[in-house]
């Protein structure tokens, strides 16, 4: 006879079913783009766990990209943010509640716009990573995951700057001090603060550049490729 304590095999079948439903909606209602690269993130991060991957096959080696063409590497060093660690959840906590909800209002219907941040991001920190590797002064960054993560929330930050914040219960801010209050807590953390600020800086650029530079000049400089918008069946504007 079954014990009392264990549901026959029907049940625990049920059970289990009803659980991953609620997981599987939450899922599916993430916006298609945070959605899309925060999956890439956590299936490489375990991929590399279980020694499925090797990061040292991911990271930005601009000499073997150039001499071996190695170009999967300007793509892969995006996706790897730290070993299954507190720091990786960290980074993931904060790119998937800011880039939610950037991508679910600012760029609401505007998907096309929106990998065009981040591409435009990456491009960017590659070129930025570029200058470090010919310069003898500044260190050369492996992965750039971090860096892309934090400019998606210093965008959100710059756009959302009415929204009053607490961090830790500790004091109040608007949202435009997030990413400083983030980046001095890494600080105290005893983190590089290279990784945020380079997201700062190119968040910067962005934000000048899509938000500040056309409305006091009457003229845009960044334009999303109409197939990209062509795409994601965006409108083009005329």
């Amino acid at each position: 006879s079954q014990s009392l304590f264990q549901h026959p095999p029907h049940t625990q079948t049920k059970a289990l079913g009803s659980m991953a439903a609620p997981i599987e909606e939450w899922y599916k209602n993430i916006p298609p783009v945070t959605r899309s690269f925060m999956t890439a993130c956590v299936l490489t991060t375990v991929a590399i766990h279980l020694d499925l991957i090797n990061p040292l096959a991911l990271y930005l080696n601009f000499h073997l990209v150039f001499k071996q063409l190695q170009v999967w590497r300007l793509v892969t060093n995006f996706l790897f943010f730290d070993h299954l660690n507190l720091n990786f959840f960290f980074h993931m906590f904060f790119l998937f509640r800011h880039s939610k909800m950037l991508e679910e209002h600012s760029f609401r219907g505007r998907t096309g716009d929106f990998i065009f941040m981040w591409m435009f991001g990456a491009v960017l920190l590659i070129l930025i990573d570029l200058m470090f590797y010919y310069s003898p002064y500044f260190p050369e960054v492996f992965f750039l995951a971090p860096s892309l993560a934090f400019m998606v929330v210093y965008v959100w930050s710059r756009r959302n700057k009415n929204v009053r914040m607490s961090f830790l219960g500790l004091f109040v801010f608007n949202a435009p001090y997030l990413p400083w209050v983030i980046l001095g807590f890494g600080v105290m953390l005893g983190q590089s603060p290279l990784f945020d600020l380079l997201g700062i800086v190119v968040g910067h650029i962005y934000f000048f550049l899509e938000d500040v530079y056309p409305r006091v000049s009457g003229r845009r400089l960044l334009h999303t490729p109409s197939l990209l918008k062509q795409l994601f069946n965006q409108p083009i504007a005329q």
